[in-house]
């Protein structure tokens, strides 16, 4: 009875060892750093230490919201984040006011904040019955030591204490105030050639009982595909007004490659293995996680099914406090190809990438499995994500490689209205609205 137990033992440390050798060879093709920078695109949601992980801003309680909050509102901002460092750290954050295309307002801090900036942010906890060790900070805003007064565009800035100039992590938020009422509408695009991929938007803008005297340099609309801003049409002017309403109803401008619904990773439990999950690897103070290649869908039929538009969920399905008792996993992301691309570059992308080409997501081509691949250190949740490409020396991604885009495909638009009359010193935010696709 001894002897089998033994024999068992061995053939399971040999399947292990068989598991972490396959990882292995896949990830002795990432071993080496990519010292090039990836292209940037325009961005104000940046981490910039490699410490900080997880970072999600939303309202309070509606974890997949955008951080747009009404000026008046009883509504709070909720920032959290995880420090996989060991020591504590004096974390302060700092409110800046922006104009619609986010450079610094003219205003003074006391002219939109009540309170002051560089307080410390004193919620913070450690995580336990996880093998990997972290610290969760969170601050929620506005709070008894800070509240906005003005509408508009705002970056919340961290930084490791009150005395550094350098942030770890900076985001934007929207605080707006409800004087026009926006409609947007779903409308066919006006080019035949994108009436399969594409998704074009039209709106109006009622202004009803408010005296604007010249629409076309008072107000500007901005319009976000998921939240995005790495893809925003901006700058835009009502087409012409007519009583008290703008139209804005252009003509190939605000058009939006559809996509595909996202791909997925669901990492909520490292028990077993989720869809999609090929094999979970314990090591000393981590997981290791294969997910199964994922394939070129570019000419796939149309596939509907619920996704949640990019965004990522933490979520812990044995637990009740996935914030604290949530694993960390290196999750190892391949994408099939029949032959590798040359001057191109392959990416996860996704709001776990920050919207941006960011190095932990850059795949490098491993011809041993004929896929690109990467390897991220991600918290237990469910997390959406495309493969996309950018060729060399370009600065628009592209999902033709791997995703394809079709016109019926679910996303949610976003509308944002700025009005600055002549004299004032910054950009009201006056009117937001979020549209799905399928409304229409």
């Amino acid at each position: 009875m001894i002897e089998n137990l033994e024999a068992g033992l061995i053939k399971k440390r040999i399947h292990i060892n068989m598991k972490k050798s396959y990882l292995l060879l896949v990830l002795s093709f990432l071993s080496f750093s990519l010292f090039a920078q990836p292209p940037l695109l325009k961005n104000y949601d940046h981490t910039y230490k490699e410490n900080i992980k997880t970072v999600k801003f939303h309202l309070d309680g509606a974890f997949l919201s955008y951080p747009i909050i009404n000026l008046n509102s009883n509504s709070r901002l909720v920032l959290s984040f995880d420090d996989i460092n060991e020591d504590v750290t004096d974390y302060v954050y700092s409110i800046s006011h922006c104009n619609k295309d986010w450079t610094p307002s003219e205003l003074d801090e006391m002219d939109y904040l009540d309170g002051f900036n560089g307080e410390r942010i004193d919620e913070y906890d450690f995580s336990f019955n996880t093998i990997f060790e972290y610290t969760h900070y969170e601050i929620a805003i506005p709070n008894d030591d800070i509240q906005w007064l003005v509408s508009g565009n705002y970056i919340l800035n961290i930084f490791e204490d009150d005395e550094d100039q350098d942030p770890v992590l900076t985001r934007r938020f929207m605080v707006t105030e409800s004087l026009m009422r926006t409609i947007p509408d779903m409308v066919t695009p006006s080019k035949v050639s994108k009436n399969r991929t594409h998704q074009e938007v039209d709106f109006k803008v009622n202004f009803k009982g408010i005296d604007i005297k010249n629409a076309q340099r008072d107000v500007t609309a901005v319009v976000l595909q998921n939240g995005r801003w790495d893809n925003a049409v901006t700058g835009l002017k009502p087409v012409f007004t007519k009583q008290e309403e703008m139209i804005f109803d252009y003509q190939d401008k605000v058009i939006f490659p559809a996509g595909k619904e996202f791909r997925f990773v669901d990492i909520r439990s490292l028990r077993y293995l989720r869809e999609g999950i090929a094999d979970i690897i314990r090591e000393d103070n981590y997981f290791d996680v294969v997910v199964k290649q994922g394939l070129s869908r570019a000419n796939d039929n149309f596939n509907a099914y619920n996704d949640i538009n990019g965004n990522f969920i933490i979520e812990h399905l044995e637990k009740n406090r996935p914030d604290l008792q949530g694993d960390y996993a290196k999750v190892l992301f391949a994408a099939g190809v029949s032959q590798e691309y040359f001057d191109t570059d392959v990416y996860v992308f996704g709001a776990l990438s920050e919207w941006q080409l960011k190095e932990e997501f850059k795949m490098k081509f491993n011809p041993a499995i004929s896929s690109y691949v990467t390897q991220a250190f991600l918290k237990q949740g469910f997390y959406n994500y495309y493969f996309v490409t950018i060729p060399e020396g370009e600065k628009e991604i592209s999902l033709e490689e791997f995703e394809g885009n079709w016109h019926q495909v679910e996303n949610n638009y976003t509308v944002l209205i700025y009005y600055r009359p002549f004299g004032e010193r910054y950009d009201r935010l006056v009117s937001v609205k979020t549209i799905s696709s399928n409304d229409q």
